[in-house]
């Protein structure tokens, strides 16, 4: 088995195979290199889009397609980065290597998964390949760093503040890009395209950046360990909690703000707009004041992967007289001390508001309405990520991590789901002892790809799961409910809890539905879901090319929007340049067309 050395010699092997191969634009040789199952992840790199290709044919014929377009040239096994290795990958013992490329318009990066075979040949498992930087205008970092002249020695004039004040004002140009949303994946866009030298505004309906985690419940502590959820170029500094305080993190997102000089109006929302041939015409309230504002590009970041609060409608809720509220607007359990509280949904809000009601004297149900993933923090919650907790590069990781398909995210993921069963048989035998419902996920997966799929559905279990196995949280089935009353609600079989308050944790609209209000009814159609697994193995509309030219989506956790924040913006900056080929042929058929 290769270590060290050695698996260097066998990547190195194979990539002088494939280059020979693909040079010789000769497809038998390049199948040969493959599994027959192989994959081929390409992010922007070939294709300018996400896209899986699947099996050894349809890997070799499409490359000979693909790379005389893209040019794709100097081959090489990557220098300084994590060296080639023997390591474990979706239930296989593969020889794993980071090569480098070059294409027409860039430079790009990838991995390299070899198996074994028994004549002692290494055939690959999966490949991937990445655009990084495009040539002529890298980032403006390191060594392109800007030099700082224009305000060092302008002695009577205006020192840097006074022109970052004024860039901020916009009001001599329209912005390049309008990122819709000051959470992570807005600051994580923005802040990409900002070092990439794009002008980017960030529009924010809420007062301060960092309010959408600042004003979320009091207790609320993030559930993904700190050196998985750092932001582009700034990583959290390493005193930091392995689990973030929400407003720990919020003064953060302030701070990043200032930090990466983001251009941002707070207390403005967009309230609609269209696009012409040119631009947007993008309405915002700021301040209670319309202003309209013309990008080229809109980038909506509003949300981890949902639009606005959905609220069931339930029998007899319009007469109940006491307080009914999203969990999005909960903020605190010490309003309800000593209430009766019911909270209505099984995910991880509704576990958290639960856990916080009671924790401050509330009398509190939680209701189910399907069935829910429930693993512990630790050790299952960390398994997801553990490729973060070796000690590599950052980069390097999500590297690795933005590798992965699909279909080997299921392997993965299935063989992670049986572990987590294991650790956690004993907290799940206790909830299926009172009744509450658990999973493992759609085909056994788990909670990180219920996660993918539906954007809630499981809950990491910090004290929540406990409290209803031994009672001290009260559950009901949602079946078990026939209306609610004036003072609390009624049940099937006849009896009557009385309610103080009502918490509705019951997720999200679409943010399809957010575009159909803002843009209307034929750009939300075109447009489809957004988020969720489509048919080709890739997220919904997710940092990729839309159906709508010139809009985006920049969504999920606090990894997600930083790995692939780096791929939205190289497709915005090589659009806005005139060098992205996708585009540039959507104008050509648009122009035959008329």
């Amino acid at each position: 088995m290769p270590n060290g050395t050695v698996a260097e010699e066998v990547a190195a092997r194979w990539l002088e195979s494939f280059a020979e191969a693909l040079g010789g634009a000769d497809p038998d040789a390049l199948r040969r290199l493959f599994l027959e199952d192989a994959e081929w992840r390409d992010i922007v790199a070939l294709t300018w889009d996400f896209t899986t290709l699947r099996g050894a044919g349809e890997i070799a014929q499409s490359l000979v397609a693909l790379a005389p377009q893209a040019r794709l040239s100097d081959l090489r096994l990557a220098s300084g980065r994590t060296p080639p290795a023997e390591v474990g990958r979706a239930g296989e013992t593969v020889t794993e290597a980071i090569w480098e490329f070059t294409t027409a318009v860039g430079r790009g990066a990838g991995v390299i998964r070899l198996l074994a075979q028994p004549d002692g040949s290494y055939r690959a498992r999966l490949v991937s390949s990445t655009l990084q930087e495009l040539t002529g205008h890298e980032e403006r970092r390191g060594a392109q760093r800007p030099q700082g002249t224009a305000y060092s020695r302008t002695f009577g004039g205006q020192n840097w503040l006074d022109q970052r004040l004024e860039e901020q004002k916009y009001n001599d140009r329209q912005p390049e890009v309008v990122v819709v949303g000051g959470g992570q994946a807005g600051l994580a866009a923005a802040a990409r395209l900002r070092v990439l030298g794009v002008d980017a505004l960030i529009v924010e309906k809420l007062p301060r950046i960092g309010d959408v985690w600042r004003q979320r419940y009091h207790s609320l502590t993030l559930h993904n360990e700190v050196w998985v959820a750092s932001f582009p170029y700034l990583e959290f500094p390493d005193t930091w909690p392995t689990f973030l305080p929400k407003d720990k993190l919020a003064g953060w997102m302030e701070y990043y703000a200032e930090a990466m000089e983001l251009n941002v109006w707070t207390n403005t929302a967009v309230t609609g707009g269209y696009r012409d041939d040119d631009a947007w015409h993008l309405t915002v309230s700021r301040d209670g004041e319309d202003v309209v504002l013309q990008p080229k590009h809109v980038v909506f970041a509003t949300g981890s992967v949902s639009g606005r609060p959905y609220m069931p409608e339930m029998p007899g809720l319009d007469e109940f007289r006491g307080e009914v509220l999203h969990s999005s607007r909960y903020t605190s359990g010490s309003r309800y001390e000593n209430c009766r509280a019911l909270v209505l949904g099984t995910g991880t809000s509704g576990h958290d508001v639960a856990q916080d009601l009671h924790a401050l004297g509330a009398d509190v149900t939680i209701v189910q309405r399907s069935s829910t993933t429930v693993v512990s923090l630790q050790p299952s919650g960390v398994l997801v990520y553990g490729l973060y907790s070796q000690g590599l590069p950052i980069e390097d990781v999500d590297l690795i991590s933005s590798s992965n398909t699909m279909d080997t995210l299921v392997r993965a993921n299935k063989i992670m789901a049986q572990q987590m069963v294991e650790y956690d048989a004993e907290l799940l035998d206790r909830l299926a002892a009172v009744g509450f419902r658990t999973d493992i996920g759609e085909d056994g997966t788990g909670f990180h790809l219920k996660y993918n799929r539906r954007g809630g559905g499981y809950y990491i279990n910090v004290g929540a799961s406990d409290l209803i196995a031994d009672g001290q949280i009260g559950l009901l089935q949602h079946d078990q409910i026939s209306r609610f009353t004036k003072d609390g609600v009624q049940l099937v079989d006849g009896s009557y809890r009385p309610l103080d308050v009502v918490v509705f944790a019951t997720g999200y609209r679409n943010q399809q539905e957010d575009i159909r209000d803002l843009f209307g009814d034929d750009v939300a159609d075109r447009l489809g879901p957004i988020w969720g697994i489509g048919e080709d193995g890739e997220m919904n509309n997710m940092w990729r090319p839309t159906a709508q030219p010139g809009l985006w989506f920049n969504s999920g956790s606090l990894a997600a929007s930083r790995i692939n924040s780096k791929f939205l913006a190289l497709q915005i900056k090589a659009d806005l340049e005139g060098i992205n080929p996708r585009t540039a042929t959507e104008q050509a058929a648009l122009v035959g067309e008329g």
